[in-house]
């Protein structure tokens, strides 16, 4: 039989539950005397399912860092605690964003809207501003400059887009508006007709028929919609096989090391399992995890978080159980965790090789359209994009690398430079690959020594709460 805590997560409806949440309202403490280098926030209201995702969601949206966390939420309460900095690494001190984060994680909604800057624009966006178009399909060079090229013909403005490749798949969130009026577009027929297109571009060549569209109006949020996207199109399985042992395959072929160290143990004591993870930090590593978990519907009940430290390594620690109330009960199921957990990480992971592209320009119709076609054209392959339009300016930026998955040459990018004329071209190159190989390789050395070393300290965390 389930606990009276479990009943209350699992049933969100159910009308008693409701009534202990209004009777329990959440308490939420932001700190910045509690620790010298980070603002403390604590946390403490009626669990349900996913309210851990929804409480990074609220810091992620602001683009803020969290260095560590502390997760319990046995019985019927969640209780936990983020250690966030600004981008800069400093404590948070404008009143507007605090007095928002407290709002946020205050309200019975919970889930706040996506910000339109870094520190402010909270307001959400208007439920008849755009299209939001859903993209899967089998990864090719030159697919986004089709797809853009397609969008332009029917006359469908890109407003904001997100883009992700990963493992020969890809997926996007594309929001679009019409040309003449700028705002979202209701006509069924045009509508169809751009959704036959494109599904037909994201089968590719017939030698893989996985492709799919979807269109719906109105505000979506593109990162935990890629998330739930790229692991149905591989049918949760969470991608294909690892090749080599610990290695997977790159757009050309080549092996390359995992981004991510994940082990699954038992914790019998507790019927919990245990999942820890290890790999270098990086911006919103945390979300993409529980973006995983929570697709896969395990809830997380006690946990740690710590990505502080020179060595910008990132360890997690979770005690985790499936909705249903079980830990994992078979290999199959920890195999398939594993593999989601390390696809999760690699999506937005660099491998040193891929060039950072932000192009700022003035933004106009087909102006996307015109982008892609110059990389597609000098064989730049599109690895990860974000666009973004604000003020009438284009804000995109584009991780490319050659058709190959080798890093792009100078004479290159010079060529792209001088073809989209008026843009305003920023190159960031990322770091080489030496470096990110003698990384993979310091990562690998007593790995699973390394993974345990904080398990006894999530055992007491365990004990102290139960």
């Amino acid at each position: 039989m389930a606990r009276w805590g479990e009943m209350v997560e699992e049933d969100d409806d159910d009308e008693y539950a409701k009534l202990v949440r209004r009777m329990n309202p959440p308490r939420v403490v932001i700190d910045n005397d509690a620790c010298d280098n980070a603002t403390v926030i604590r946390v403490d209201r009626v669990k349900k399912h996913g309210i851990l995702l929804e409480a990074v969601q609220v810091l992620v949206d602001l683009n803020l860092v969290i260095t560590k966390a502390y997760i319990s939420s046995d019985g019927n309460w969640f209780m936990d605690v983020f250690n966030v900095t600004d981008q800069d690494g400093s404590k948070l001190q404008n009143m507007e964003v605090i007095d928002h984060i407290q709002k946020c994680l205050e309200s019975d909604g919970y889930l706040a809207p996506p910000a339109n800057g870094p520190m402010g624009g909270f307001a959400p966006p208007a439920e008849d501003q755009f299209t939001s178009i859903e993209l899967t399909g089998a990864d090719r060079p030159g697919l986004l400059s089709e797809v853009c090229a397609v969008l332009a013909a029917l006359s469908c403005n890109i407003v904001k887009a997100e883009v992700w490749t990963h493992d020969r798949r890809a997926a996007a969130v594309i929001q679009i508006t019409d040309e003449s009026t700028g705002l979202a577009i209701h006509d069924a027929g045009r509508l169809s007709r751009a959704q036959e297109l494109l599904c037909n571009l994201m089968q590719g060549d017939g030698t893989c028929n996985r492709g799919g569209t979807g269109v719906s109006v109105g505000a979506a949020r593109a990162e935990r919609r890629l998330h739930k996207l790229m692991l149905e199109d591989h049918g949760g399985g969470g991608g294909e096989k690892a090749v080599g042992g610990g290695e997977e395959r790159g757009g050309c072929g080549k092996a390359r090391p995992k981004a991510a160290k994940v082990v699954v143990m038992d914790c019998t004591e507790r019927q919990y399992t245990v999942v820890i993870l290890r790999c270098r930090d990086r911006p919103k590593l945390l979300f993409d995890t529980l973006c995983a978990l929570n697709d896969l519907q395990y809830v997380v009940f006690h946990g740690m978080v710590d990505a502080e430290g020179a060595s910008k390594e990132a360890y997690q620690e979770y005690y985790i159980r499936h909705v249903d109330g079980h830990p994992v009960r078979s290999d199959a199921e920890r195999t398939r965790l594993v593999r989601c957990l390390e696809a999760a990480v690699e999506r937005r992971a660099s491998n040193g090789l891929e060039l950072e592209l932000e192009v700022r320009t003035e933004d106009r119709m087909g102006l996307l359209s015109e982008i892609t076609r110059v990389f597609r054209e000098n064989s730049l392959s599109i690895i990860r994009a974000a666009i973004t339009t604000k003020d009438g300016k284009a804000e995109d930026t584009f991780y490319v690398s050659d058709t190959y998955g080798n890093p792009v040459d100078g004479r290159t990018i010079d060529a792209v430079g001088e073809q989209l004329g008026h843009a305003v071209l920023r190159v960031k190159r990322s770091r080489n690959d030496a470096s990110v190989k003698a990384e993979a390789e310091a990562g690998a050395v007593s790995v699973l020594g390394s993974l345990l070393k904080g398990s006894f300290q999530g055992l007491r965390l365990i004990r102290s709460y139960s």
